[in-house]
C-alpha cells in the first residue's frame, strides 16, 4: 500500500500532467480554426479542377494520344502508395487510422503478386511503416520544420511523384490521408491520383453546356494534369493538418478529464489513509492513557 508521501507525490505529478494536456488542448484548438479554414477554402478549387478534368477526360476517352497521366501505362503491376500522416503524435487514432488503411492496401496488393512502393509524407508514418515495409519505402518527405503548410510543400511532393512516374518507376499512384469532417470525426481516405481517376457525381442533362477549348483539349490536359497532382496533394495536406489538430484537441480533452478523475481517486485514497492514520494514533493515545 503506498504511503501518504507517495500518494501526495503522485497527485502532484498527475496535476502537472493535467496542466500540460490542458495547454496542448488550447493550442490545438487555436491552430484548428486556421487549419480548418484553409482546408475548407481549398475544397472548392480542387473540386472544380476535378470537374473540368473529368469533362476533358470523358471527351478524350479511348484517345491513343491522351497524356499518360490520364490514360496510364496500360499496366497495374507496380503501385506507389503516398502515405501522408502527421509529424507528431498525441493525436488519438489520427495517424494509426491512415497507416492501417495504407498497410491493408499494401498487403492486399502484395498478396496479388503486385509490386508495392511507398513514399511517406510525415515522420510518424515513416517511423511506423518502416517496421514492416522497410524495403518498400522509396522516399521520405518531412515538413516538421515548416510552421505553415503551403502549396510549395505539396509541389515538392508532386515533383517527386511525377519524376518517379516519368522514369517508369510505377504504374498507379494512390494517395492516403485523413479527410476532415469535424473535431471528433476524421475519415481515413484513399484516392488514386495517377492515372487520374474521376468520379462523375452529376448526371448529364439536356442543358449541359458544350465547350470549345483553345488551345486543344490534349494541350490543356498536358498542362492541367501535372498541376492536378499537386492540387490533390495540397488538398490532402490541408485536410490532414485540420484532422491532426481536431484529433489532438479531442485526445488532449480526454486526457485532461481522465487526469481529473485520477486526481479525485488519488485524493480520496489519500484522505482515507490519512484519516485511518489519525484514528490509529488517537486509539494509541487513548489506550496509553487508560493504561496509566
Amino acid at each position: 500500500m503506498p504511503s501518504l508521501k507517495d500518494l501526495k507525490n503522485r497527485i502532484a505529478s498527475v496535476k502537472a500532467t493535467q496542466k500540460i494536456t490542458k495547454a496542448m488542448k488550447m493550442v490545438a484548438a487555436a491552430k484548428l480554426r486556421r487549419a480548418q479554414e484553409a482546408a475548407e477554402a481549398a475544397r472548392p478549387y480542387a473540386e472544380r479542377m476535378t470537374k473540368v478534368l473529368a469533362g476533358l477526360s470523358a471527351a478524350n476517352a479511348g484517345n491513343a494520344e491522351a497524356p499518360l497521366l490520364l490514360s496510364g501505362t496500360g499496366k497495374d503491376q507496380v503501385h506507389l502508395l503516398i502515405v501522408a500522416t502527421g509529424e507528431r503524435g498525441l493525436a488519438g487514432g489520427f495517424n494509426s487510422s491512415i497507416i492501417r488503411l495504407a498497410r491493408d492496401h499494401a498487403l492486399k496488393l502484395l498478396a496479388q503478386g503486385k509490386t508495392v512502393k511507398i513514399l511517406t509524407v510525415g515522420r510518424k508514418g515513416n517511423d511506423i511503416l518502416r517496421r514492416t515495409f522497410k524495403d518498400n519505402i522509396v522516399d521520405y518527405v518531412t515538413f516538421r520544420e515548416v510552421k505553415q503548410l503551403g502549396f510549395a510543400q505539396a509541389d515538392e511532393v508532386a515533383h517527386k511523384v511525377l519524376a518517379l512516374y516519368n522514369a517508369g518507376e510505377f504504374d498507379i499512384a494512390t494517395l492516403f490521408f485523413a479527410r476532415f469532417q469535424s473535431v471528433i470525426s476524421q475519415v481515413a481516405t484513399a484516392s488514386q491520383i495517377i492515372p487520374a481517376k474521376f468520379e462523375t457525381t452529376e448526371p448529364a442533362t439536356a442543358s449541359s453546356a458544350l465547350y470549345e477549348y483553345e488551345p486543344s483539349e490534349e494541350e490543356i490536359l498536358e498542362d492541367l494534369l501535372p498541376k492536378n497532382v499537386a492540387i490533390q496533394i495540397f488538398r490532402a495536406l490541408l485536410e490532414n493538418n485540420a484532422s491532426f489538430y481536431g484529433a489532438q484537441m479531442s485526445a488532449m480533452d480526454n486526457a485532461t478529464r481522465n487526469a481529473g478523475d485520477m486526481i479525485n481517486k488519488l485524493t480520496l485514497s489519500y484522505n482515507r489513509q490519512r484519516q485511518a492514520q489519525i484514528t490509529k494514533e488517537l486509539i494509541e493515545i487513548i489506550s496509553g492513557a487508560e493504561a496509566l
